[in-house]
C-alpha cells in the first residue's frame, strides 16, 4: 500500500529548529535576551489558545435574551484573539525560536487551565473569560517589563499592543456581565 503524505509520521521531516531551542536570529539580539522574550511569548500564546478555544466554544453555545449580542461579541473577540497569536508566533520565528503549539507546549506554558467540555450558562461562560482575560493581562504586563528590562523593546512593544486589547475585551465583558444584564432566572 502506497504511503500518502497525510499519513507520514511527522518526525519523518528533516527538523530545522528544535522545540525549546533559541538559534540565530538576524534581529541580531543576543540569544539569552532573544530566549527570554520566547519563554515569555509562548506563555503568552499558550493562553491565548486556551481562551481562544473556550471563547470560540461559548460564542457558538450562547443562548437566551441577549444571545445576538453576546455571540456576536465572543465571534469578533475569537477572532482578535486569533490574530495576537498569529503577531506573537511570527516573533518567535523572528527571534529564532519555534512558537508554541500542540497539547504538549501549551500545558508546558500555559497561565490558565482548560475549562471543562460542559455547556454552561452564560453568565458562568462570560465570568471564566473574564478571568482568563485578566490572567492574561496581569502575566502579559509582567512579560513586558521583562523584556523590555533585556533591551527587546519592539518585544514590549508588540505585547502593549495587544494589552491593550486585551483590555478592551476583558471590559465589554465587565458590562456584559453587569447587573442589569443578562437577566437571571
Amino acid at each position: 500500500m502506497a504511503s500518502t503524505p497525510h499519513l507520514r509520521r511527522p518526525e519523518a521531516g528533516r527538523v530545522r529548529r528544535e522545540w525549546d531551542t533559541v538559534g540565530e536570529n538576524d534581529l541580531r539580539l543576543d540569544r539569552e535576551t532573544a530566549k527570554r522574550s520566547i519563554d515569555a511569548l509562548n506563555a503568552e500564546l499558550s493562553g491565548l489558545y486556551l481562551l481562544f478555544n473556550q471563547v470560540r466554544k461559548h460564542g457558538w453555545l450562547v443562548e437566551g435574551a441577549e444571545s445576538n449580542d453576546v455571540g456576536d461579541f465572543l465571534e469578533d473577540a475569537a477572532d482578535r484573539l486569533s490574530g495576537i497569536t498569529d503577531d506573537f508566533a511570527i516573533r518567535v520565528h523572528a527571534l529564532g525560536g519555534v512558537p508554541v503549539c500542540g497539547p504538549m507546549g501549551i500545558r508546558q506554558h500555559a497561565p490558565i487551565h482548560i475549562e471543562p467540555a460542559h455547556h454552561y450558562d452564560v453568565r458562568s461562560s462570560l465570568e471564566r473569560d473574564l478571568d482568563g482575560y485578566a490572567t492574561l493581562a496581569v502575566r502579559m504586563r509582567e512579560h513586558v517589563e521583562r523584556v523590555e528590562e533585556r533591551g527587546d523593546e519592539t518585544t514590549g512593544e508588540l505585547l502593549r499592543e495587544h494589552l491593550k486589547t486585551l483590555e478592551e475585551d476583558a471590559h465589554a465583558l465587565e458590562r456584559f456581565l453587569a447587573d442589569d444584564t443578562l437577566v437571571r432566572r
